[in-house]
Parts: C-alpha cells; sequence; structure tokens
C-alpha cells in the first residue's frame, strides 16, 4: 500500500466575503467516524451559524460532502476538490458560515468556500504516513552495542533501550524491509534473539 500524506491534529482558518464569515476548520480523521465526530463538534460549536459545509477524504478512497443546504456544487463540492488539489487524505474540512445579508451568487460561493478551505489546509501541518511495523528485541549486554548499530544502521526510528538482565530494543521501520533486519541479528546472536514484529500500520515516519 503506498505511503501518502496527511495532516497533524487540526487547524483553522477564516474568510470574509460581503460581511459573511466562512470559518474553516480542517482536521486528521482516518475513520469516518472520526470525521463526523470532528463534524458534530464544529456544529455544536457553531449553533447559530447558517451552514455548516464539509467535505472529506479517507485513505481508503472513501469520500462524502454535504452543501448542508447551500445551492448545490458551490459548498461541499469546491471543498471536496481543495482537499484533492491538496494531495492529502484522512482529512476532513468543514466550513462554517456566518450569513452577512448579501447573497454572493454561486460564483461568490465556490470562491469563499473555495478559500476557506484551502486557509486551513495550508495552515496545517502536513506529515506524511507511511506503512511501518514495530519492532522488539532482547539482547545481552555482550551483544547489544553491536546490536544497536545494525538497527540505527538501517532505516528505522531506534527508542531508548531498556536495561534489565538483558536489554531491550524497541524500534519502528518502514513495512517490508524488516526481514534483512531480522537476519542480521539472527547472525549476530545465533539465533539466540528472537525479534518480535507487529502487524503493519500507517504512522507518521
Amino acid at each position: 500500500m503506498a505511503d501518502y500524506k496527511t495532516i497533524r491534529g487540526t487547524a483553522t482558518f477564516e474568510y470574509e466575503e460581503k460581511r459573511s464569515r466562512f470559518i474553516a476548520t480542517a482536521s486528521f480523521a482516518d475513520t469516518e467516524e472520526k470525521a463526523l465526530a470532528v463534524l458534530n463538534a464544529v456544529r455544536a460549536a457553531n449553533r447559530t451559524a447558517r451552514h455548516n459545509v464539509y467535505a472529506y477524504v479517507l485513505q481508503n478512497g472513501r469520500t462524502r460532502y454535504s452543501d448542508d443546504g447551500e445551492p448545490a456544487k458551490t459548498a461541499g463540492t469546491p471543498v471536496l476538490e481543495t482537499i484533492g488539489h491538496a494531495g492529502v487524505a484522512d482529512v476532513i474540512v468543514v466550513v462554517t458560515r456566518y450569513f452577512g445579508g448579501i447573497l454572493l451568487g454561486t460564483g461568490g460561493l465556490v470562491r469563499a468556500y473555495t478559500a476557506a478551505a484551502s486557509g486551513a489546509l495550508q495552515s496545517a501541518e502536513l506529515v506524511s504516513m507511511r506503512l511501518v511495523v514495530d519492532c522488539k528485541v532482547r539482547v545481552s549486554y555482550a551483544q547489544f552495542e553491536q546490536a544497536q548499530r545494525i538497527i540505527a544502521a538501517a532505516e528505522t526510528r531506534l527508542d531508548e533501550p531498556i536495561f534489565d538482565d538483558a536489554v531491550t530494543l524497541c524500534w519502528r521501520m518502514p513495512a517490508g524491509r524488516e526481514e534483512t533486519l531480522r537476519t542480521a541479528l539472527n547472525e549476530l546472536t545465533r539465533g539466540g534473539a528472537e525479534v518480535e514484529i507487529s502487524a503493519p500500520q500507517y504512522a507518521a515516519f
């Protein structure tokens, strides 16, 4: 499965057009449940707003959007397209509109919703998500430094060692590359160390 980009946490951006306020909230959400939880939280915080337009894109290909009462294709669609242009997934963007009393027309609505969504996504911290595995091995004190060097030389993120009657080394690395490292550690310990490897998962790396 391919690496992909998403955002970390939540970012907001406010845009004003002819006295209408458009407040965009962009948030990480890797499931529909999380996306809807963000939407419900924004709605709860903006009960007096005229519209809470949203769109989300999940890494598994699931997308959804709503104009929330705005004319068709003037709100939810531009927000969805903005997420697509940003090249991110596992993201929901909710744009809250407080009506200013002046009608914007279809072109004005598209511009305003696009600008608000784009501003929130540009304000967000971009992160790369990779398919990774978490690994763990216990080695003797005599083998510790060499094992640590072997692990560090691979493309890994190594945690602090845990010292007790032996040394436990824990690290994260891209999925699909763990077998080479497992072989090297088995050779070092002459088969005495069992490398524990988690199921693959997506994580920032």
